[in-house]
């Protein structure tokens, strides 16, 4: 890892929680809506990933710990936030997250455990939620209140998860082939440290410039 990576990745850390105290400081005015779990999603996720650096694993690794616990509580929570609140289609959340659940077996069955992020189980997630960015781009582009879209909380987390969660996609579904080519390895891995600070900093400014009622 080169310097400046070990820079993005400490900073990445520090931007998780520097969002998070912000999604707590406009907590007040969203307890009464939906996004206050969002709030609550970014606290748990900046301490997850703290005691992924920091923390010890003696009972479970922490392989595990990303695998089991905390890339299933991203990608079950993006899913609830776009299909069931905005896109208004609940079902569709059952069905996307049973499905991603599901992909566990083949997983298990098929694909190594000896990697952080497991590659089918990620892309498979990761495919999920590039359908309903999609989705949400749809509805963004052809609503009336497209003008104000600097005002949509959503614009902001949409965009975020576009730039990370999509754009790395073929960075962790081929990362195994990747690492064998140091140079493409470094460049990808570069951008997805900056792409993952660049979407805390668009998670924050949904807060900031987000309108209440979005």
């Amino acid at each position: 890892m080169t310097e400046f990576q070990e820079f993005a990745q400490n900073s990445l850390l520090w931007f998780e929680g520097l969002t998070a105290i912000i999604a707590i400081f406009h907590y007040n005015r969203l307890k009464e809506q939906h996004w206050k779990f969002f709030v609550f999603y970014l606290v748990f996720i900046f301490l997850g990933e703290a005691y992924g650096k920091w923390g010890s694993f003696t009972h479970f690794t922490k392989a595990q710990y990303y695998n089991y616990l905390l890339m299933p509580i991203q990608f079950i929570f993006f899913y609830w936030l776009y299909a069931s609140k905005s896109l208004g289609r609940p079902k569709l959340f059952w069905i996307l997250s049973i499905l991603y659940l599901l992909s566990f077996i083949p997983n298990e069955l098929y694909f190594s455990k000896s990697k952080i992020v497991f590659a089918f189980n990620y892309t498979f997630g990761c495919l999920i939620l590039m359908l309903l960015v999609i989705m949400e781009y749809y509805k963004q582009i052809t609503s009336q209140d497209i003008l104000n879209f600097n005002k949509n909380k959503m614009f902001y987390i949409n965009l975020g998860i576009t730039l990370s969660y999509i754009g790395t996609l073929p960075f962790m579904a081929f990362f195994s082939l990747l690492v064998k080519y140091n140079g493409i390895w470094n460049i990808y891995f570069s951008y997805f440290l900056i792409s993952g600070v660049v979407m805390y900093i668009l998670f924050a400014s949904s807060f900031i410039w987000g309108k209440r009622s979005s």
